[in-house]
């Protein structure tokens, strides 16, 4: 049985805002629906508008109850006779010191807030001896992402950050590591004996990794368009999730011990140069059409998006990495908006086996070994192989083996932040970012970034909303005799 965390306070800057009604309250409730929040639990939120206990109790069981996850009235009154909230700004004393009166022992500190407010509170818990640990109470501080929006801002931003607090008391959130199914890889990988020896440049060919989503920027363009597809999810999401298939074994399963790894394979990535930068990466924005059954505008038609914007709503791009195990085998990670389908899967391309036995037969090609494992929205793992077609000729066709976890397990309702908020009360640090994984996946894409800040008149590829990318980006992989898998589901004759 999973053990309960200590008492401790958890104090939400950004109390009143979207990130913490869709995800973290929600969150919270199915920890307590579980059993695995501690009797002694205080909230404390914090935002600049005067709302009152009263006014957050309300924010509380709205937020509750938007969330369809299960759990009952109980629930929601027990959080209820726990909240309290705190109005003030966060670049003012006074809201600090009104804060120390509602802190004592343990405490953590959840800034959902936007990043320009990061490096603000931390000085100030600082300043204000907040952070301060004692005895045996600890202090802890959950960061959201973007962490920085470039090389630079990432290394400052960690600078001042640890000028105030240790490592061990940062805890840099990526909630795709909250995925039951990203945690899986490391199972998947290092619990069973047949995995392990097949990944390597003798066996794989190549590995793709797709980030695909439905949406569009919608109401966001105001901080999309400063953002882009290539910092919004691939020095965090993606490389997530290449670190996590191309790492080492780490020596134990541990915080330090895995996140050296991670940070191993990061460094490894070859370093792109404006030749390759531009060679090896495609960007790209949707054009209106039709995902699903609702039309979409193109990305410049959306609100607050300027007619003549360059910010890329689609990015694809091949990467080498230059260790003993991988050297030879190309990633190719793809990311984009208004796509044709949603989904996050790992595609892993075994070499091929030697036609030569076949040769008097009438096959002709073999159909391709794929090791998939599927993130979401259908969550499990899928191994494609070649079998022979029942009929007198020698005929070979691909079919799946498949695992799906809804129908191995009961799975209740998620947002993918309840491991993350526990770990956090626990003090396990695995499935977070050191600062040097940060900064590494800054650093892989740093140089694209410099190349498209100086590159002001080629034109921006653009690609069809509701279908599966730019003709650029299947030029990527067609350049290497290769293909991206289709966003669009396979349907049998």
């Amino acid at each position: 049985m999973t053990a309960k965390p200590p008492p401790c306070t958890l104090v939400v800057f950004g109390v009143t805002g979207d990130l913490t009604k869709r995800l973290l309250l929600p969150a919270l409730r199915n920890l307590r629906r579980d059993g695995l929040l501690p009797d002694d639990f205080k909230l404390v939120g914090i935002a600049s508008r005067d709302i009152g206990d009263e006014g957050l109790r309300t924010h509380l069981r709205q937020a509750m109850a938007d969330f369809k996850a299960g759990g009952g009235d109980g629930d929601v009154e027990w959080f209820l006779q726990r909240a309290h909230y705190l109005s003030g700004k966060f670049e003012d004393a006074a809201t600090y010191a009104a804060l120390a009166k509602q802190v004592k022992g343990n405490a953590l500190f959840y800034l959902a807030t936007p990043p320009s407010e990061f490096s603000v509170i931390v000085q100030q818990l600082g300043k204000a001896g907040l952070v301060a640990e004692a005895g045996d109470a600890w202090r802890r501080v959950i960061i959201e992402k973007p962490f920085g929006h470039d090389l630079e801002s990432a290394i400052a931003l960690n600078k001042e950050i640890l000028g105030v607090l240790q490592e061990s008391q940062v805890f840099r959130i990526d909630h795709y590591l909250g995925k039951q199914t990203v945690q899986n890889i490391m199972v998947f990988r290092f619990a069973n004996g047949f995995v392990e020896p097949l990944r390597s440049r003798d066996h794989i060919d190549h590995v793709q990794i797709t980030v695909a989503e439905t949406v569009g920027v919608e109401a966001r363009g105001k901080f999309y368009d400063k953002t882009g597809a290539l910092r919004d999810m691939v020095p965090n999401h993606i490389f997530q999730l290449v670190s996590l298939i191309a790492m080492e074994p780490p020596a134990r399963f541990d915080a330090e011990s895995l996140r050296s790894e991670k940070a191993k394979v990061l460094d490894s990535v070859q370093r792109f140069t404006p030749y390759s930068a531009r060679g090896s990466v495609v960007r790209a924005q949707y054009a209106e059409g039709t995902v699903g059954d609702k039309k979409v505008a193109a990305y410049r038609d959306s609100p607050d998006v300027p007619q003549d914007s360059r910010t890329e709503t689609y990015v694809a791009m091949k990467l080498m990495i230059d260790n003993w195990r991988w050297a030879g085998v190309p990633f190719y990670v793809r990311t984009g908006k208004s796509l044709a389908i949603r989904k996050t899967d790992i595609n892993i391309r075994f070499k091929q086996a030697p036609l030569t036995l076949f040769r008097d037969t009438p096959v002709d090609t073999l159909p391709p070994n794929d090791l998939t494992i599927r993130i979401q929205p259908d969550e499990g793992v899928t191994l494609r192989f070649g079998v022979k077609v029942p009929e007198p000729q020698m005929r070979i066709e691909g079919v799946d083996l498949k695992f799906n976890y809804a129908d191995a397990f009961t799975v209740t309702p998620s947002t993918g932040y309840e491991t993350l908020i526990y770990d956090c009360m626990t003090g396990d640090a695995t499935l977070f970012q050191r600062a040097d994984n940060i900064e590494a996946g800054w650093r892989i894409v740093q140089p694209i970034l410099d190349v498209w800040a100086a590159d002001k008149t080629s034109p921006m590829p653009s690609y069809r909303a509701g279908s599966s990318g730019p003709e650029e980006a299947d030029a990527l992989l067609g350049r290497d005799g290769r293909s991206w898998r289709s966003l669009v589901p396979r349907v049998k004759p």
